[in-house]
């Protein structure tokens, strides 16, 4: 009688493994993603990986799809970490948030700028290093 237990145990564990294995193909499926949008956008991505930071059910065209959102660490000019998000669904993006910069602009100091009033963006500025000595 001990058999029908042993057998939703196995059942459980492989439903454990084929999941855990679905997620880590999809991990790499969005690092490949996360690694061709920085290449396209200018960026460097930093430590080559991204996380999983949440799993939520979507509505799209009547059907729920689960979309994975992941986080990675990018970096604009060499000397900063910034944030960055993709959504997946599947293996299409969904949604994308990378950082951005202004980076010229006429008579102006970058670190005095402001946007335009219309822009509801606020531009990052890169880093102004005073001191590059080590102390």
């Amino acid at each position: 009688m001990s058999e029908l237990p042993d057998l939703i145990l196995l059942l459980v564990l492989l439903a454990i493994v084929g999941t855990w294995l679905k997620l880590s193909r999809a991990r790499e499926q969005a690092t490949r993603e996360a690694r061709q949008q920085c290449r396209q956008h200018g960026l460097q991505l930093l430590d080559e990986s991204v996380g999983l930071r949440s799993l939520r059910l979507r509505r799209a065209q009547g059907q729920l799809f689960w979309e994975r959102c992941y986080t990675f660490e990018v970096s604009i000019d060499g000397d900063d970490r910034e944030p960055g998000r993709l959504w997946m669904t599947g293996q299409t993006l969904t949604g994308l948030s990378l950082p951005t910069i202004q980076s010229h602009l006429p008579g102006l100091m970058a670190e005095h700028a402001s946007p335009p009033a219309e822009s509801n963006v606020v531009p990052l500025r890169p880093r102004l290093h005073r001191d590059s000595s080590l102390h």
